[in-house]
């Protein structure tokens, strides 16, 4: 198959009251792990890769980017490819090039005056060259500076005030305070579904919602169904990997051939993935 829009696919989860998962990619083991939990479930999904996984590659996008096209053209279920998190004005002008069909620009660090500007910047030129665009508005708790998150324990988005920052810049998508945190390791967060669904009748854009992995499967269905369009995991991708690695290497120390451990690794990332793709498809839809 050939590789879907991201815009074209969020929309039609939005249209449909309904939310489509975004996973983060770091290995080419989770773009395959990704692809086969989502073909399992029958679910069409995003493949993400953030600015932190291309320092990861030693700052080239390129080869990441065409092996994660590879496996979703190979997919037999709808995939698009999103690079997440994105600072790096030059980094940014590289994912048309390279395969993508969207980004999300990242100036949620800044003042609220500078992260307007600089959105606002990053989306003109991005919606010259076809690119769909995702925002926040402030940190989203558990980065490195999250004394400054507007996800802190407490505070949410504004309904307000986030409507004025999407008519300002012209974002596509808007990330969004709701009781997430980046970087859980355990599914103990609670989503304000109250304010989530003010949010989706304040906003003329879809609503993302990072720092899911910290989500239970009932909490996320409950956030598609209060009006969560863009569900984004990354950690509990990772916390499974790591797991299964550990738990091998232990039970043998003569293991060195990296597929005796990256494989059930690789299995148990998409049994994470079908078990999240098949929990959203769970929702009724949106104010429905």
């Amino acid at each position: 198959m050939t590789l879907e829009r991201t815009g074209d696919l969020v929309e039609q989860a939005a249209h449909a009251g309904r939310a489509i998962a975004a996973f983060n990619v770091i290995t080419l083991e989770h773009a395959e792990a990704i692809v086969a939990g989502a073909e399992t479930a029958g679910q069409a999904v995003i493949l993400q890769i953030s600015q932190n996984a291309v320092r990861f590659h030693g700052g080239q996008l390129q080869p990441i980017a065409s092996a994660v096209a590879a496996v979703g053209r190979l997919s037999s279920i709808a995939v698009a490819m999103h690079l997440d998190h994105v600072d790096d004005e030059a980094l940014l002008r590289r994912a048309p090039d390279c395969g993508f069909s969207s980004a999300m620009y990242d100036a949620g660090a800044l003042p609220y005056a500078d992260n307007v500007e600089r959105t606002t910047s990053a989306t003109t030129w991005a919606h010259s060259v076809g690119l769909w665009i995702e925002a926040e508005l402030g940190y989203v708790g558990g980065k490195s500076t999250s004394q400054a998150s507007a996800h802190a324990v407490g505070v949410r988005t504004d309904p307000a005030e986030a409507r004025q920052f999407v008519c300002a810049t012209g974002i596509d998508a808007l990330a969004v305070a709701v009781g997430t945190s980046h970087a859980m390791t355990t599914r103990s967060a609670s989503v304000d579904t109250d304010l989530v669904a003010r949010l989706r009748v304040e906003l003329p854009v879809p609503l993302a919602l990072h720092g899911s992995s910290g989500l239970s499967d009932r909490e996320l269905t409950r956030a598609v169904e209060a009006g969560m369009t863009k569900i984004n995991v990354g950690t509990a991708l990772n916390l499974a990997m790591t797991q299964v690695i550990r738990a091998t290497l232990r039970a043998d120390e003569a293991v060195i051939d990296p597929r005796h451990y990256l494989a059930p690794a690789r299995t148990q990332m998409s049994a994470v993935v079908t078990s999240i793709t098949e929990a959203l498809a769970r929702a009724r839809p949106a104010g429905r």
